[in-house]
């Protein structure tokens, strides 16, 4: 509950102090590391995001990736 609880003040500072693109590779950046900690779903929701709001980012052609790797059984 406590790496929940700082991840999502972590994503609402993020998203306060940041637009465009790069914000897109900040979500990356906390999507990975939602990985590293196996909160999967978090980590789906952060990726999807990422394709939705900025489909034609870099951040978005790894986030595909990705989400494509966590489809797999």
């Amino acid at each position: 509950m406590h790496t929940f609880l700082t991840c999502a003040r972590l994503i609402l500072l993020m998203s306060a102090s940041a637009c465009g693109p790069d914000q897109a590779s900040q979500w990356l950046e906390t999507a990975q590391f939602e990985e590293r900690q196996t909160n999967l779903a978090h980590a789906k929701e952060l990726y999807e995001n990422i394709v939705r709001q900025y489909p034609d980012s870099p951040a978005a052609k790894t986030a595909r990736a990705r989400l494509t790797e966590l489809a797999k059984p």
